[in-house]
């Protein structure tokens, strides 16, 4: 089997979310997945646990994202998979990015964190960063505005 990708680990996490499974516990190729409905569960080991809502528990729902505005002839780069948005490589580390830095296609903005998994985003178009859409640390959706480039700058 291959390794999973981001979005057969959110159809396993929807398809836990939508059973009535207790736990949830899968090992493939170097990758662990643990999912509980009992927020006190501990993974095996200090393998991060995702807390599912049975459907009788009322969920602690995060608030959407707020809706971005592009201006016209902007470049929009988006998360390609749900997670944690980081600024930095590293904590204490100087961002990626910044507002007003001229940047090639090739230019490292952003990481975003799954499971440990830690995935690094490129620009994808040259320009100069308009806008940060996420603060550092903030749980991303998929395809949710991450960074506003403007090309012809």
């Amino acid at each position: 089997m291959t390794k999973p990708s981001a979005e057969d680990i959110e159809n396993l996490v929807e398809l836990f979310n939508q059973s009535d499974w207790e736990e949830m516990h899968l090992k493939i190729e170097g990758l662990e997945l643990f999912l509980s409905n009992d927020p006190a569960a501990r993974g095996p080991r200090t393998v991060a646990s995702m807390t599912a809502v049975s459907s009788g528990a009322t969920p602690h729902e995060p608030e959407a994202p707020a809706p971005v505005v592009i201006p016209e002839g902007m470049a929009v780069v988006r998360a390609p998979n749900l997670g944690t948005f980081f600024r930095a490589p590293k904590p204490g580390s100087p961002p990626y990015v910044e507002i007003g830095q001229a940047i090639d296609e090739d230019t490292e903005i952003c990481l975003i964190e799954i499971m440990k998994l830690f995935t690094p985003i490129r620009a994808g178009i040259a320009g100069v960063v308009h806008e940060i859409c996420v603060n550092d640390a903030e749980m991303v959706e998929f395809d949710q505005p991450l960074v506003i480039i403007d090309p012809s700058a």
